[in-house]
C-alpha cells in the first residue's frame, strides 16, 4: 500500500496544479508564421469554444512569431489587429523574428540580410512589391526599400509586444526563460531567443513556463513547461493552449 501510494506521489507533475484566478479563461497561441489561413481558422475554434462555456472574461495571448516563413505574414499582422479592436483583450508577446522585423523596418543593411535569412523573405513578399521587383533588388536597395514597404501601423503595433505575461500559477514567455534567474530580472534576450539552456534544465520554475520558438510535433508538457509550437508555417497545424481555474485543454487547425 505504502509503494502505491509513493508511486501515485511521484507521478504527480506541477503542471496539474497549476491554475488561472476564478472567473478567467485564457487562450495562448502558438508560432503562427504567416499562416493567416490558420490563424484565421484557430480564432473560429477560440470563439465556439469560448462561446460553449460557461460565463468568464476571456483572454488571447499570442505567444510571438506572428510572421515570417509563411506565406502572409502582412495578412497575419492584420488579422491580430483586428482580433484586438473585437475581442479586446488581446495581448501580444514580442519573438526574436518580431524582434528582427524591428530592426529591418529601420533600413538597416545588416539586419535586413538577417531578417532575410530566417524567414523575413516571404515577410518582404507579403507586401506591396512583386518576386520581379525584389530579385532585382541588391541588398543595398531592398534595405532602402523596406522603410516604405512596412506600413508604419504595424511597425508601431509590434512595438507596443511585451516580453513576457503572467497569470496566475503560468508565466507566458516566447523562447522560454534563463534557468536560476527570477522571472523579474529576466533579459528580453533570453526571453526570445534562449533555447537549448531552457530546454536541458530539469529544474521546476516557479510558474509553469508556456512558450513556443521550438517546434515539436505535438504539445509538450514536462515539469513546469508546456510548448506549443507545432510547426504551423509547415504542418499545417496551429496550436492553442486553453486555461480556466485548474483545468488545461487544446485547440488546433490539424483537429
Amino acid at each position: 500500500m505504502l509503494k502505491r501510494l509513493l508511486r501515485k506521489k511521484k507521478s504527480i507533475r506541477p503542471i496539474d496544479s497549476a491554475t488561472v484566478p476564478e472567473g478567467r479563461r485564457i487562450y495562448a497561441i502558438g508560432d503562427v508564421h504567416g499562416r493567416n489561413d490558420l490563424l484565421q481558422r484557430l480564432l473560429d475554434k477560440i470563439i465556439k469554444d469560448d462561446g460553449e462555456r460557461d460565463s468568464a472574461e476571456s483572454e488571447i495571448i499570442f505567444l510571438g512569431d506572428l510572421i515570417d516563413r509563411g506565406p502572409d505574414s502582412a495578412g497575419v499582422i492584420d488579422t491580430a489587429m483586428q482580433a484586438k479592436e473585437i475581442f479586446g483583450n488581446v495581448r501580444f508577446l514580442m519573438g526574436n523574428h518580431e524582434e528582427v522585423y524591428l530592426a529591418a523596418a529601420t533600413g538597416d543593411e545588416k539586419s535586413v540580410r538577417f531578417f532575410n535569412r530566417i524567414g523575413g523573405r516571404e515577410t518582404i513578399l507579403s507586401y506591396d512589391i512583386t518576386m520581379k521587383e525584389y530579385m532585382e533588388l541588391d541588398m543595398t536597395q531592398l534595405a532602402q526599400r523596406i522603410p516604405e514597404l512596412f506600413p508604419q501601423e504595424h511597425i508601431d503595433f509590434i512595438a507596443g509586444f511585451e516580453d513576457q505575461i503572467t497569470i496566475g500559477d503560468y508565466a507566458f514567455v516566447h523562447a522560454g526563460i534563463r534557468p536560476g534567474v527570477p522571472l523579474s530580472e529576466q533579459r528580453a534576450k533570453d526571453l526570445r531567443w534562449i533555447r537549448e539552456d531552457f530546454l536541458s534544465a530539469e529544474e521546476a520554475y516557479e510558474k509553469v513556463i508556456v512558450y513556443g520558438h521550438t517546434i515539436n510535433d505535438d504539445i509538450v508538457e514536462t515539469g513546469t513547461r508546456i510548448g506549443i509550437d507545432t510547426g504551423a508555417y509547415y504542418s499545417d497545424k496551429l496550436t492553442a493552449l486553453a486555461l480556466q481555474g485548474p483545468e488545461r485543454w487544446y485547440l488546433d487547425t490539424a483537429s
